[in-house]
């Protein structure tokens, strides 16, 4: 069990305004875990692994000709499905499966793993072609059912973050996990972490608390001095519209690549911003009337943001800004979830009831694309790996690749 560093400063935590005090727990500014992990426990055949490995190999053969539209008959059913630049991959999952993140290993970028709720993790060697369910022992508790929200590789280390709370490590491009111990004081759950070097990694929790590790994930040290709630607690007074309301959780955390984040509060009043080197998080009023939906950076380092009902805005410029203006763009009443650049003149969004949209301008002007019309899934996330490498994530085990 990792313990907390008793001659750290204790961090300021404030407390929620208009609602009665209560305890907090401050941000503990360093994680301290013990050198030897505990090893993985040897292999059973439990009754997790059995309907696991069974319905793998039940699903991998009976959906493996659906993968690719290969033939002339699957050429045919992507007709008929009216997908265009997109590609729907069948997978070998649950259909309530809410597909979360996705990521390839730099030096292989035909290997590559997905994550979802339900304890999914699939693994592909094939460039995306195909996944099978990918079983790691260390990840499997019977009294647990892990959501895993993220995953990121720099070479071929990588780190998969999940909830309830547990961090896995591979420094051989996932051919092996080990799960790193993590400290029962850490605030809030794990949802973000990004590799950023030899044995280094960022993490953000939905409670604000970002922890960067240079050693494996065995030591972590707080970046910011205290969480989120306590930030706006004693700021509410600066005039942050909604802050004497907020819950104490983020709803979206998107990472810029100089390391900057932005993040939404989970009413979507407000948003708030960092930057390497702040001891806290800045908060920002939203310039827009209707409650935020998501945030993330543009591929020219802007910010785009969405509202809820289906709305879109741009910054003006570059940077950290809360200068926005509105873009027009055909929802059809459905929101608009997520937004993933293919470059910076090309964009694409994608969002409830199949809603996918395009841009080739930069984000000014938004053109509907049929791909998913006829999938019955919300899209929640746009992934590009690189300009000729996308996804599309949603719920019910759908997942779009981009064929160009």
């Amino acid at each position: 069990m990792a313990t907390i560093l008793h001659n750290s400063p204790p961090l300021k935590r404030g407390l929620e305004a208009n609602h009665p005090p209560r305890r907090h727990r401050p941000i503990p500014s360093r994680l301290l875990v013990p050198r030897a992990a505990l090893p993985p426990p040897p292999p059973s055949s439990n009754r997790r692994q059995f309907l696991t490995e069974s319905t793998a190999a039940a699903l991998s053969v009976a959906v493996a000709p659906l993968v690719g539209f290969g033939s002339g008959d699957d050429r045919a059913a992507r007709a008929e499905e009216g997908l265009s630049e997109w590609e729907r991959v069948y997978l070998p999952i649950d259909p309530g499966v809410v597909l979360l993140d996705i990521a390839f290993v730099p030096d292989d970028p035909t290997h590559g793993f997905l994550l979802g709720t339900r304890q999914t993790i699939l693994e592909t060697k094939d460039g995306g072609n195909t996944w099978v369910p990918r079983s790691i022992p260390s990840a499997e508790d019977e009294d647990f059912n892990y959501r895993f929200n993220s995953i990121s590789f720099k070479g071929k280390e990588g780190w998969i973050i999940g909830k309830p709370a547990i961090l896995l490590y591979t420094a051989d491009a996932g051919e092996s996990w080990e799960r790193i111990p993590l400290s029962a004081q850490l605030p809030g759950d794990m949802v973000y972490v990004k590799a950023t070097g030899e044995k280094s990694a960022e993490m953000v929790t939905d409670q604000g608390a970002i922890y960067v590790t240079s050693n494996r994930g065995y030591n972590w040290k707080a970046a910011v001095q205290e969480t989120v709630s306590a930030t706006l607690n004693r700021t509410v007074s600066s005039g942050i519209s909604g802050a004497s309301y907020y819950t104490g959780t983020v709803n979206s955390v998107n990472r810029s690549p100089d390391g900057n984040y932005v993040a939404v509060s989970s009413r979507g009043n407000f948003y708030l911003t960092w930057e390497p080197g702040q001891p806290y998080w800045q908060p920002h009023n939203r310039a827009v009337a209707r409650r935020i939906q998501n945030m993330g950076w543009r591929a020219d380092g802007g910010l785009w943001l969405l509202v809820r009902g289906g709305g879109l805005y741009l910054s003006r410029g570059t940077g950290i800004t809360e200068d926005f203006e509105e873009v027009p763009i055909q929802s059809r009443g459905f929101g608009i979830l997520d937004v993933g650049y293919r470059s910076k003149e090309e964009a694409w969004a994608a969002g409830g009831s199949g809603v996918l949209l395009r841009t080739k301008n930069g984000g000014k002007t938004w053109n509907r694309d049929k791909a998913a019309d006829n999938i019955a899934a919300n899209l929640y996330s746009v992934k590009f790996i690189d300009s000729n490498k996308g996804y599309v994530l949603g719920n019910d085990g759908v997942l779009l690749r981009y064929l160009g």
